[in-house]
């Protein structure tokens, strides 16, 4: 790789993280008003705006839905003012829900990725099981007990499993899990919401979390296996569906074995780039907080190519932004 090819990758990394920020300081101005919608569609109009500025040939292949559907940011849409072709992934808000209500681990996610390295994964649900870098490839699988996973992490980590701590959302479908964690004298922690952030919890050190595991958006899952691939983290996931139409559907994005077990660098190939910025203060992100006539963002943005993990605090001067309100 040449030293200005190398320059450029790590310039549009930095730009994606200014994409980040800008859609959470606009969700920030509806954090804690009641209106999921709106802090949804504030976030996703300024996210997409922010694209227009990246000097790059991008194409939407994880975002808000089809294009008739959503009126930005949909599944196919061009972005960006010319250059290298890249696929996106987003989820302008991730925890709309919390963030209308002020509650914790709201945030803003986008990766970024050489054009047709991400699996397009239709907006159905998937199984996932995710762990952080440094462990032996396998350590965890998808169709092990969970008893045997946690085994298998705990003699990895050279801890007991009662050291353990896994994460999953708050969720009926996911009582077995968390039957299973207490058995086996794991801990573990329950989120209300925020597939993503449970999914990355794993590759940040200061979380504490060890593993993730449970069955959430698919979409939301190639965003989480763009992450983990940028540090060297391991994630299974495997698509699950309702009826032969999502199979149809499927199938025509390009998916041929709909039984398939996807591992991490098969959601997300090739260079990556991730980056997240906090909305609302949670265990792995401070949310966006005022500061003066201003206010301060908190992200996290990797790639693959470095894998080193980057956390940036920027001062933004609201006057000058007219998406931020």
């Amino acid at each position: 790789m040449s030293n200005s090819a190398y320059q450029s990758d790590r310039n549009l990394a930095l730009d994606l993280v200014r994409v980040a920020e800008a859609a959470a300081l606009a969700a920030y101005h509806w954090m804690g008003r009641g209106d999921k919608n709106a802090a949804d569609g504030a976030a996703t109009e300024a996210m997409r705006r922010a694209f227009d500025t990246m000097a790059i040939d991008g194409r939407v292949v994880i975002g808000e839905g089809e294009m008739d559907e959503a009126p930005m940011l949909y599944i196919g849409e061009k972005l960006g003012a010319g250059g290298p072709a890249m696929d996106i992934a987003v989820d302008p808000l991730e925890g709309t829900t919390l963030t209308s209500k002020g509650g914790p681990n709201a945030m803003t996610v986008v990766a970024m990725a050489e054009r047709g390295n991400f699996l397009h994964a239709p907006d159905i649900y998937m199984e996932k099981i995710a762990v952080g870098p440094g462990l032996p490839r396998d350590v965890v699988h998808l169709d092990a007990p969970m008893s045997e996973n946690l085994k298998n992490l705990a003699q990895a980590k050279k801890c007991d499993v009662s050291d353990l701590v896994v994460i999953t959302l708050d969720r009926d479908r996911h009582d077995h899990i968390v039957k299973a964690c207490r058995d086996a004298k794991a801990r573990i922690v329950l989120l209300p919401d925020g597939d993503v952030a449970a999914a990355i919890a794993t590759m940040l050190p200061e979380s504490g979390i060890d593993m993730f595991a449970g069955t959430g958006g698919a979409p939301e899952g190639v965003l989480a296996a763009a992450a983990l691939r940028c540090t060297g983290g391991q994630m299974l996931g495997r698509l699950k569906f309702e009826d032969d139409a999502q199979i149809a559907r499927a199938k025509s994005m390009g998916i041929a074995d709909p039984h398939r077990i996807y591992r991490v660098e098969e959601m997300a190939a090739g260079n990556v780039m991730f980056a997240a910025t906090g909305v609302t203060t949670g265990a792995m992100l401070r949310g966006v907080h005022r500061d003066g006539m201003g206010a301060v963002t908190h992200s996290v943005v990797t790639r693959s190519k470095s894998g080193t993990l980057r956390y940036i605090e920027a001062h933004h001067d609201l006057k000058m932004k007219p998406w931020a309100a």
